[in-house]
C-alpha cells in the first residue's frame, strides 16, 4: 500500500510539472494577444472618456455642430450619412454577436 502512495505522489509531481510547463507555454504564446488587447483597452478607455466629456458638456457639442452647419452644411450631410452607416453596422454586429453568444449557450 505504501508503494502505491509513493507512485501516486510521483505521478502527481510529474503532472504538476507538466501543468506548469503548459501554463508557461500558453503565457508566452498569448503575449501578442495581450499587447493587442492593451491597445484596444486604451482605445475603449479614450472613447469612454470622450463620451463622458460630451455628456458633461453637451453645450460644447451643440456649439461645434452649429459652427459646422454654418460653415459647411454639405459636410454635415456627408458626415451624418457616415455616422448613420456606422451606427447601423455597429447594431448589426452587436446583434450577430448576441446570436453567436446565445448559440454557444445552447450548446
Amino acid at each position: 500500500m505504501n508503494g502505491r502512495l509513493v507512485e501516486l505522489a510521483v505521478e502527481r509531481g510529474r503532472l504538476r510539472e507538466r501543468i506548469a510547463r503548459q501554463r508557461a507555454e500558453i503565457g508566452s504564446e498569448l503575449v501578442p494577444l495581450r499587447n493587442a488587447l492593451l491597445v484596444t483597452d486604451r482605445g475603449v478607455a479614450q472613447v469612454r472618456a470622450a463620451v463622458d466629456a460630451v455628456r458633461r458638456h453637451p453645450s460644447i457639442v451643440v456649439a461645434a455642430l452649429a459652427v459646422f452647419v454654418v460653415l459647411k452644411p454639405g459636410r454635415l450631410w456627408r458626415w451624418g450619412r457616415r455616422a448613420f452607416v456606422g451606427w447601423r453596422a455597429w447594431r448589426f454586429l452587436r446583434e450577430r454577436l448576441d446570436q453567436v453568444q446565445r448559440f454557444k449557450l445552447k450548446l
